[in-house]
């Protein structure tokens, strides 16, 4: 099987200056009475209870609180009991001002320790802000986050950092609406700007975040796997990536084919494999890529050849543009690129048409799994919030012992979308995560149809499960034909294949 260490070590020899370089809809927003307490219910029905504003009865859940062995509470655990804490405080409070973090009785009446106290009260006034957001009353909203931002940061546990920057985001918006110039904002306008730029980059960041999180080696290597179900077997094989980045997948596949090649006749062995990557901008990065992957391909003596495709605007995207052999098998991989474009549909529809014209042997999707297009932005940040939450507890897990790459990938990335969700609207809201569900309903406008994964790459991603310590809270589940990936039950990616009818 693929060894994935074996393939970032030799990808750090060939990039080895750069790591040490690094030491489309308008919402409306809602009342008070049109608070959807049900996307805080959803999250579990068992314990989010939806009371009448007269109801002055507390009922604590004792299985949302139990200790094990005297530890904290996990991520999701403080976020769901902070969602039921502000669902009973809106029924006695009504539309008054939260309780803050100054009840003298708070830690003895919850159980809990006076940190897991804290968070949950930070979660708590989180949400009593992004409601008195929603109802534009941002006095008291930034009233609510000047005192969450007292007890939250960047360095703190994992709610305090989802809290910080949630809270960052909420100030930008607040500063948007009412016409103020913000530093935060600025600040946050200057870190997008960086973001795309950084993830073409192979830096120690992205390779701590791969060699650590199973989350993003399952995703790489069921899908390199999914690719080779399909074209493994051809001598000329063609990938055209819509959003290459770092090219770090890519490496795992040229290492399986040639693995292949060895345990295969010498007449069913890969003659050449060719790489085209997309672009609109940011062609010298996708060229610094070209370079570490033609040495990479080299170095296991892989014939190889890489195109890079560059238009300003994906809208004028011609088949013509790619150089398509009648006697090779081609493969789409489309990563995190999709989402990207559901602001702009004219963009994404030129797109199909052009890959409907290609026709390849399979489009590999990799999205979000989550749904954070909703017009109304409450249940947008709800959404955001417990999907966000479950990513900062992976890191959390994960990266323990590695502070510095962890606080950098939630700065460099997490931080990227959580803004876009929360503080920005209409073409600026450029992430719109939608689940695999709204995409199987897309796809089918163009005629495609959704291929079952084999067991070879459901076999893979229970594989590179079990070489992570923390690999049990890794969860994997089936939608139909799709692997839906996630982290302690919360769903985070979907994987799925694809053809034209």
């Amino acid at each position: 099987m693929l060894n994935f260490d074996q393939v970032s070590n030799k990808f750090k020899e060939l990039n080895s200056s750069a790591s040490n370089q690094m030491n489309l809809l308008d919402f409306d927003f809602v009342s008070v009475d049109d608070w959807d307490f049900n996307i805080l219910k959803d999250y579990d029905t068992t314990r989010f209870i939806k009371r009448s504003k007269t109801e002055q009865n507390i009922i604590i859940s004792n299985e949302c609180i139990k200790d094990n062995n005297g530890s904290m509470l996990s991520t999701d655990e403080i976020l769901r009991l902070g969602a039921e804490k502000f669902i009973q405080s809106f029924t006695i409070r009504g539309d008054k001002e939260p309780y803050m973090f100054s009840h003298p009785f708070a830690s003895s009446f919850l159980g809990l320790p006076e940190e897991d106290t804290r968070n949950v009260a930070l979660v708590e006034n989180l949400l009593a802000s992004a409601e008195k957001v929603g109802q534009k009353q941002f006095d008291r909203a930034r009233r609510i986050l000047n005192e969450c931002d007292k007890l939250c940061s960047k360095t703190g546990n994992a709610i305090q950092r989802l809290v910080y920057y949630f809270s960052q985001a909420l100030h930008e918006r607040i500063d948007r609406e009412t016409g103020r110039d913000s530093s935060k904002g600025i600040e946050m306008k200057q870190l997008v700007q960086h973001i795309e730029h950084s993830l073409m980059n192979l830096n120690l960041t992205m390779i701590a975040a791969h060699q650590n999180i199973p989350l993003f080696q399952v995703t790489q290597f069921t899908a390199v796997q999914a690719i080779i179900d399909h074209v493994g077997e051809s001598k000329k094989v063609h990938i055209i990536d819509l959003k290459i980045g770092s090219g770090m997948q890519w490496t795992i596949l040229m290492q399986a084919l040639v693995t292949h090649q060895f345990e295969s006749e010498s007449s069913s062995s890969i003659k050449h494999l060719k790489i085209t990557a997309l672009c609109t901008k940011l062609r010298h990065k996708i060229e610094e890529t070209r370079e570490r992957l033609m040495d990479f391909a080299k170095s296991l003596n892989l014939p190889f050849s890489f195109n890079i495709v560059m238009v300003k605007d994906m809208t004028e995207l011609k088949q013509e543009d790619f150089e398509i052999d009648d006697d090779e098998s081609i493969a789409i991989f489309a990563q995190y690129i999709l989402m990207w474009m559901l602001a702009r549909p004219d963009k994404l529809d030129s797109l199909m048409r052009v890959i409907k014209g290609i026709n390849p042997r399979a489009m590999i999707v990799i999205e979000v799994e989550a749904n954070h297009n909703s017009p109304v932005f409450v249940d947008r940040f709800v959404e955001a919030l417990f999907f966000y939450g479950a990513f900062f507890d992976s890191l959390e897990d994960c990266m323990k012992n590695d502070e510095r790459n962890r606080t950098a990938t939630e700065l460099e990335h997490l931080s990227q979308g959580i803004r876009s969700i929360v503080a920005t609207e209409g073409e600026e809201r450029t992430i719109r995560h939608v689940k695999v569900d709204v995409w199987r309903a897309f796809f089918a406008r163009y005629g495609m149809e959704e291929m079952e994964l084999s067991m070879s790459s459901l076999y893979q991603a229970n594989l590179v499960l079990k070489n992570f310590a923390c690999g049990s809270c890794c969860t994997l589940e089936m939608n139909k034909n799709c692997l839906i990936i996630g982290w302690k039950g919360t769903p985070l990616n979907s994987l799925s294949a694809w053809k034209f009818s």
